[in-house]
C-alpha cells in the first residue's frame, strides 16, 4: 500500500489528530491517483479525507490491544537503521 502511511495504533503517546489526518490524506491521494485534485474534485477529495480520518480515529479508539505500547523514539530509530541498511552502498 502506501509506504508513507505509518502504523498509528499502540503508541504512547497516542496518535495525534494531525497524524491521523496525514494518513487519511495519503490514503486518498493513493486511491484517487492525485496529489492535488482539480477544483471540480476538491470538495469530494476533502470530504473523503475528513471521513476517512474520522473513521480511522474511531478504529484507533476502539481497538483492544494487549501488548505494551510502543515507544515512538525507539521505533523511529529502528526505522532509520532499516533504511540505512536498505540503502547502504557497497
Amino acid at each position: 500500500m502506501c509506504r508513507n502511511i505509518h502504523q498509528l495504533a499502540n503508541f504512547e503517546p497516542a496518535a495525534s489528530d494531525d497524524e491521523v489526518h496525514a494518513a487519511a490524506l495519503q490514503f486518498v491521494r493513493k486511491i484517487s491517483g492525485s496529489t492535488k485534485p482539480s477544483k471540480a474534485n476538491q470538495e469530494a477529495f476533502d470530504r473523503a479525507v475528513h471521513e476517512i480520518a474520522h473513521i480511522s480515529q474511531h478504529l484507533l479508539d476502539d481497538l483492544v490491544i494487549n501488548a505494551a505500547p510502543k515507544n515512538r523514539e525507539i521505533e523511529a530509530e529502528k526505522a532509520k537503521e532499516r533504511s540505512a541498511k536498505r540503502f547502504a552502498t557497497a
